[in-house]
């Protein structure tokens, strides 16, 4: 099973991908700000690193949290669209091990269909100046 890695809870984003439990390429980068930008094309240069393409993608692990608001929303958000338009399953997970314990209920058969985050906190949303 090809599985695609999304965790977006910090500055510093990390996608991998695997076949089973095997990494066949792993990235971080200092997405912070960028990472609505950034995240598609790492994306598709790491599955190009790892000889696939998004069409070989059979599932997909996400962090769920706790972390930054709109890092888990993105991150989130992009791993529900992929797994829907490719009708893949896809599983989230909130402990230090989510990496192994993802890819070990894909493996098991698991699907979520989607995935909503935990922040740890309330949102820190500013109020309107008017």
């Amino acid at each position: 099973m090809i599985v695609l890695t999304i965790r977006t809870d910090k500055p510093e984003a990390e996608l991998g991908i695997y076949d089973s439990e095997k990494q066949l390429a792993y990235e971080t980068w200092q997405a912070h700000r960028e990472l609505g930008i950034t995240i598609h094309k790492k994306i598709d240069e790491l599955l190009g690193r790892a000889g696939r393409k998004l069409e070989d993608v059979q599932g997909i692990a996400c962090f769920k949290g706790p972390g930054s608001f709109t890092g888990l929303r993105i991150g989130l958000t992009v791993g529900n669209a992929l797994a829907y338009a490719l009708n893949v399953p896809i599983v989230a997970c909130e402990d230090p091990l989510w990496l192994e314990h993802g890819i070990a209920d894909l493996l098991s058969g698991q699907d979520e269909k989607i995935v909503t985050p935990e922040y740890g906190s309330e949102a820190h949303i500013t109020s309107p100046k008017k």
